[in-house]
């Protein structure tokens, strides 16, 4: 995203309630046209964020910065900025078209422009011959676009949503996701999206903030974030992840030897580790492989099947290591062998799947 220019910057926000302190120092710059989502378990800051950007909450300490203009004073109504609410926000006495020419109104647009953008927006949230509807007779998805469209018809330079797609069913919702995206494409407009839902922001996202304790974990693109997770509460948080407890033996440049369960593993060294320091190593199920022989490789443990379970096209098992940790392993149940719990396997992975990351997964509990 460097190619882009700054659009908003974060610069050490924090915000107290009482003597909660729910954003806590908080530094971020986002591209023009990017969508960005901030991503996090429940309570760790997002939505008291997203209203500091839309100015619906003054920060205790800290500034936003528009175009490199400072907008932390700012009324709302004078941001460029517009949300789209979860529960939709619909005037229910309007119709569609008027529920989304509604902003253009309150500016006093003439009734030329008004027809022409609600046309436009219609189009976009592709719900064309539905303007004399009332909100009653749209399904839930049907208002989620009409809330959009009213928000995106003032042309804000960023457009925030709070996890807009909640209240959807989950097929609805895998729908929304995909308009949503095509929308933010076409038109190129700054998107800061709210989601608990891991899935949801490595789909749509050019950018995922992920956060805890009102603080920013880790901020990258989705491939850095589940491929090179620099926590275990980044690993366990994004994606299906096994954490196994082991011990740097010996640190040469580029590469660690991590005890574990009795074997010695060739891990990717990092500046930060010291002989003799426990670690975790990550390593998704899905690069995970099964044998029920020994196999040839660096990277691989031994261990008893305890359970293994089949659903369709994958198989999920898993695997007790000699120390008593158990490793999850998730294949394909083609040419499935059926192996039965208490069965001797094997399993292993190469070596660029495996990161070795400390464990804070106690901290900010």
């Amino acid at each position: 995203m460097s190619d882009r220019p700054v659009l908003l910057s974060l610069r050490g926000l924090r915000k107290t309630f009482d003597t909660q302190e729910a954003v806590s120092g908080l530094d971020l710059e986002v591209f023009a046209g990017e969508f960005l989502t901030l991503l996090g378990p429940s309570g760790c800051g997002k939505t008291t964020t997203l209203r500091i950007i839309a100015g619906l909450e003054m920060p205790s300490a800290g500034s936003v910065l528009l175009d490199g203009q400072d907008i932390t004073a700012l009324a709302p109504e004078k941001r460029a900025v517009n949300t789209v609410f979860q529960n939709y926000a619909l005037f229910p006495h309007m119709n569609v078209a008027k529920n989304i020419a509604y902003g253009l109104r309150m500016r006093g647009a003439g009734k030329e422009e008004i027809a022409r953008k609600t046309a436009e927006m219609l189009e976009l949230v592709q719900l064309t011959g539905y303007g004399k509807r009332m909100p009653g007779q749209l399904s839930g998805g049907q208002r989620q676009r009409v809330a959009i469209a009213r928000s995106l018809i003032l042309s804000p330079r960023i457009l925030l949503l709070d996890e807009p797609l909640g209240a959807l069913d989950l097929q609805l919702r895998r729908q929304m996701q995909v308009e949503l995206k095509r929308m933010q494409q076409k038109l190129g407009i700054t998107f800061i999206y709210i989601t608990h839902d891991q899935e949801e922001a490595l789909l749509m996202s050019d950018r995922v903030a992920l956060m805890r304790g009102g603080r920013f974990v880790q901020v990258g693109t989705p491939l850095e974030l589940y491929e090179h997770p620099q926590t275990a509460f980044a690993a366990s948080f994004i994606g299906e992840t096994n954490l196994i407890a082991g011990r740097a033996a010996a640190v040469k440049e580029g590469e660690v030897l991590l005890d574990i369960a009795g074997f010695s593993l060739p891990c990717e060294s990092f500046d930060w580790i010291t002989p003799g320091e426990e670690l975790l190593l990550c390593v998704r199920a899905q690069r995970m492989h099964l044998s029920t022989e020994p196999v040839n490789a660096p990277c691989r443990l031994k261990g008893e099947l305890v359970e293994n379970h089949y659903a369709g096209g994958e198989r999920t098992s898993l695997v007790r290591l000699p120390d008593g940790q158990t490793v999850r392993v998730r294949h394909s149940t083609e040419n499935d062998a059926g192996l039965a719990p208490g069965s001797e396997v094997f399993c292993w992975w190469n070596m660029p799947s495996g990161v070795l990351v400390r464990d804070d997964r106690e901290e900010g509990q």
